[in-house]
């Protein structure tokens, strides 16, 4: 039997605890770790009014201090960690695994602690895939999977543009902000602030977070798009030889990127200004159960006859029923991922540090739990 710890029992920890235990032919135990007791025991009623009282299910109540010697009783005989806490907290769960030998899985978009967790586990005798959530994460795999469906389409080696594009929206929404929070508050201030690492000219740059907006019509309907931080993973560092310019896009409402912008505007500190943004969002924006994800990915390119040609793929996808529960959208497009990359590395194939860029699209987007979150990837045009 299969030993999965998932630390944090927040939205995203019990949406992948329950996507496992719903698994058809998958005989898991899953253990749910929290430094709050409470959130622990919500979590447990929530998963078990999902999936019944008779799942393979635990709790643990993570020391507050971190100590890794406590943590042994719990991860002494598992076989994975999925990392669902704040990216700030990634090498430290990265330590654990090293440490007790296990499989890593993690979400965060975090630039420097990716980096740090790729230094401390490069020769790690188990396997740690990163970033692997929705943005980064599956975006990147629906990215690299035209990628390579245009170049043997077309046969060709080179491209011009890959664009990857995601919002966690609701379905509706009023202004001023045009927003409505689904997800972590702190991350998407800090999406906002950090830089954008892209590619122009097969050189990659950094760019500031909303310094190019664009407006795209997927479906009929209207949005506007801007560079954030982190959605891109490694792409920009593996693909930008081959494709002449990459980037990654946040999409939102018309209006919230300029009432954004307004705010940081006239914030006088930049050190503190994730903070302080986060705050003023706080006071302002509302969060949301009835959410709505949409997701844009596009190749562009010339064919062996030298005519430009492009390849689209779109998606709106909303909540979801799994068991007894409706999951919102920005939980099933998150974990459902995550859980299928738990899956490959108990295969004990990997071994080490393994990006975005270096993971099979087709293992992650054919996987039985991301179809039943995503079901339209093959809709490109």
């Amino acid at each position: 039997m299969d030993k999965i710890f998932i630390a944090g029992a927040g939205g995203i920890g019990r949406a992948a605890a329950l996507l496992i235990l719903d698994a058809q032919g998958w005989d898991c135990e899953v253990i749910i770790g929290d430094v709050s007791a409470d959130q622990l025991a919500e979590a447990n009623e929530w998963i078990q009014l999902g999936i019944g009282k008779k799942a393979r299910l635990g709790t643990f109540l993570m020391p507050a201090d971190g100590n890794a010697d406590n943590f042994a009783s719990v991860l002494s005989d598992a076989h994975v960690l999925l990392d669902c806490l704040p990216g700030a907290l990634a090498p430290s769960m990265a330590r654990l695994c090293i440490q007790y030998e296990l499989h890593y899985v993690n979400l965060t978009e975090y630039v420097q602690e990716t980096k740090e967790i790729i230094e401390m586990a490069a020769d790690a005798e188990t396997g740690f895939i990163l970033q692997t959530g929705l943005a980064p994460g599956y975006v990147n795999n629906l990215g690299v999977h035209l990628v390579e469906s245009f170049m043997q389409r077309y046969g060709v080696d080179k491209l011009e543009k890959l664009s990857m594009r995601v919002g966690a929206l609701t379905q509706f929404s009023e202004s001023p902000h045009f927003y409505g929070f689904t997800w972590s508050t702190i991350g998407v201030a800090t999406e906002y602030v950090k830089d954008s690492e892209a590619v122009r000219n097969h050189q990659i740059v950094r760019l500031p977070s909303l310094s190019e907006p664009e407006t795209i019509i997927l479906n009929g309907r209207r949005y506007e798009a801007d560079l954030t931080s982190g959605g891109a993973a490694d792409l920009p560092q593996e693909l930008k030889e081959q494709i002449a310019n990459i980037d990654y896009k946040t999409i939102r409402y018309p209006g919230h990127f300029d009432w954004v912008k307004s705010f940081l505007k006239n914030d006088q500190d930049p050190s503190t200004s994730i903070a302080r943004l986060e705050a003023h969002m706080l006071k302002n924006i509302p969060h949301i159960e009835d959410d709505v994800i949409v997701i844009y990915a596009a190749v562009t390119g010339y064919d062996q006859d030298g005519h430009l040609r492009s390849m689209q793929n779109a998606q709106h996808i909303y909540p979801l029923m799994v068991g007894g529960i409706t999951m919102r959208a920005i939980q099933t497009c998150t974990a459902a991922p995550m859980v299928e990359c738990a899956r490959l590395l108990l295969t004990g194939d990997y071994r080490g540090i393994i990006t975005q860029s270096q993971i099979d699209p087709s293992a992650i987007l054919e996987g039985t739990i991301v179809k039943q979150a995503y079901q339209s990837y093959h809709s490109e045009v």
